[in-house]
């Protein structure tokens, strides 16, 4: 007889629940395959510390082959289910596509960024998501400090030195609360001029910091952030974000080169295309975590809209703590529905309480309903998150160990770029590379709050053509994007820089844009916006010509000295604001936190 398949879409906290605790219900006695755009569970909640320079990024990733290893494990997005053929389709790394029939699905793909109708926002922020948006943003904090204190114009260094967060939740509340530590420091190091200070604002339209807290832990969290200076405006958002700083509602202007958006997250896109019930944008299923009139399909996580048995009539929050647990019901009961482990149970739970890490010894914590603040909220809040880790508790621990007594490397490393992590993406847990599959060329061309102008291909790259559109669009998972435009010789069609200059605001003389990244150094990219220009280097658009290129100096042994004609051109090397084409990079998907359940303790 054989064995059945049982089919896990995602590996967030629901997914990679579900896939352990299968693994260790069947004992080899169904196949199970997981379907992720990673090899890697990411540990989101100490996402904060990774871009504050605390962790390094591999301590917050847990390798999926080691730590499931009766697990196949299966690299790629899902893009189209079939439910009466029962089959999914599904698009690897690299762009090839595949094929997985199963006897049960389980749907925990979790969620993307959540977008507002704000004019800007999609163009000139960034997220919070995933692995690429930390990492972008700590080499982009320690551009923009490393820039404001070199600059000459106190305006200029007053603007990069000003870091605007959108959102005073979980996330909002930490990135914040780091940041201002993290830039800080820097400055310690390296003062800037008319001693100037970082500044970082936090907005939310709620009337408090965490509003989803009790009033006695929001009231510690803003207390923490104004006295270490974090400028909280409460009832205030972003009406507009423009290249050089967002209007606020008020009516304020501020400039700054930093927006980070953490406004929210929805569920992502793939179970929409399902047409089954929805509220909300989440699958609709019954309290055993299975979708009605389909027996075969479960769902648990952010895609879940799950019946809260404790509050009758409501639906279970989009938090790690539930999505956790989901995971852990959910494979139960797909278990027993293959006649391979006990009775089905509905999910319930019991809050346990939440912590928020506010960096350094501080914290917020309710655990078991106790409110906690200082230095036993900052241990318990540690200690919360060395128990609910999969793996690497002994590196995170030493990590923390060694930031306690020996100062961050505010360092630059220039692997990710503004434009492989834009806001507007199914996909947060995968950095957008051109030519990769299911992405769209998108193209760093300023200097404003972290977002990428894009450089659209379809009609050799003049920004023109019918695939048009704003930055940060893509299409549906799956299907090929754009890529990069190859010419006869398979060299890469670049844009002149008049074509780059059709992006941008009309008036502005494309010599003189500013660009997100300095031209020179470890990360590349432009000039800082008070300074004069850098010269291009040779052989790029807009630079001196390379030799024995058309326009440049004439080919040696060429007849009157003119250059070689009917000779392909080599292609030049391409600029340091634009994404050379290449294989997709895949960093992981993302959830929150909260306190573990009882069911968490030794499963790590």
């Amino acid at each position: 007889m054989s064995r059945p398949r049982i089919v896990i879409v995602g590996a967030g906290f629901a997914g990679y629940r579900a896939a352990r605790t299968l693994s260790r219900q069947t004992r080899g006695r169904a196949h199970i395959t997981l379907l992720n755009p990673t090899d890697y569970f990411l540990y989101v909640p100490l996402l904060p510390q990774v871009a504050a320079g605390v962790l390094e990024p591999r301590r917050v990733t847990v390798s999926l082959s080691d730590t499931l290893p009766d697990v196949r494990l299966v690299l790629g997005e899902a893009d189209r289910i079939d439910l009466d053929g029962r089959t999914l389709h599904y698009t690897g790394p690299e762009g090839d596509g595949g094929t997985l029939s199963y006897d049960r699905l389980v749907l925990a793909a979790g969620s993307v960024n959540k977008l507002l109708p704000i004019p800007g926002v999609a163009e000139h922020a960034h997220g919070f998501r995933g692995l690429p948006e930390a990492l972008y943003l700590r080499d982009h904090v320690t551009r923009q400090v490393e820039l404001a204190a070199a600059a000459e114009d106190p305006k200029t260094c007053a603007a990069r030195c000003t870091f605007v967060v959108v959102g005073a939740g979980y996330t909002g509340t930490e990135v914040a609360a780091h940041g201002q530590m993290f830039t800080d420091a820097q400055v310690r190091k390296h003062p800037l001029r008319q001693g100037l200070r970082p500044r970082w604002i936090l907005l939310d339209v709620a009337p408090r910091v965490l509003p989803e807290m009790d009033g006695k832990l929001s009231a510690t969290a803003d207390r923490v952030l104004r006295q270490r200076g974090v400028d909280v405006r409460m009832g205030t958002s972003v009406k507009e974000a423009t290249p050089d700083g967002v209007v606020l509602t008020d009516g304020e202007f501020v400039e700054t080169r930093t927006l980070v958006w953490c406004v929210g997250v929805r569920p992502d896109p793939l179970v929409e295309s399902l047409g089954l019930p929805m509220e909300k944008g989440r699958l609709l299923v019954d309290p055993n975590l299975q979708v009605p009139g389909r027996p075969e399909l479960f769902a648990c996580g952010d895609v879940a809209a799950v019946p809260d048995l404790e509050k009758p009539g409501s639906y279970t929050p989009m938090t790690a703590q539930h999505a956790w647990r989901h995971g852990k019901v959910a494979a139960e009961n797909v278990a027993a529905s293959l006649g391979l482990g006990g009775a089905r149970k509905p999910y319930r739970h019991r809050d346990l309480g939440f912590v928020v890490d506010l960096g350094g010894a501080k914290a917020a914590a309710n655990p078991l309903g106790v409110a906690l603040s200082g230095v036993p909220a900052g241990a318990v809040t540690r200690g919360y998150h060395l128990a609910a880790m999969p793996g690497n508790r002994v590196r995170v621990a030493a990590d923390w160990l060694l930031d306690a007594v020996l100062p961050r490397q505010a360092v630059q490393l220039g692997l990710v770029r503004s434009w492989s992590v834009p806001l507007d993406t199914s996909s947060p847990e995968v950095a957008r590379v051109p030519g990769g599959p299911g992405t769209r060329r998108e193209v760093s061309a300023r200097s404003g709050p972290g977002a990428a102008v894009e450089a659209d291909t379809h009609d050799g790259g003049t920004g023109t053509g019918p695939g048009k559109g704003r930055a940060g669009d893509e299409p549906a998972k799956g299907q090929p994007g754009s890529g990069v435009t190859l010419s006869g010789s398979g060299a890469a069609e670049r844009r002149s820089e008049t074509e780059l200059a059709k992006g941008r605001p009309a008036g502005e003389p494309a010599g003189t844009w500013p660009a997100d990244e300095p031209a020179k150094g470890p990360l590349g990219g432009s000039q800082s916006r008070s300074g004069p220009a850098d010269e291009p280097a040779e052989g790029q658009p807009g630079g001196e010509s390379a030799r024995n290129q058309p326009g440049g100096e004439p080919a040696r042994n060429q007849p009157g000295g003119e250059p070689a004609r009917n000779q392909p051109a080599p292609a030049p090397r391409p600029p340091d604001d634009q994404p050379p084409p290449g294989p997709d990079i895949a960093p992981g998907p993302v959830k929150r936190s909260d306190p573990p359940d009882d069911s968490a303790k030794g499963d790590s």
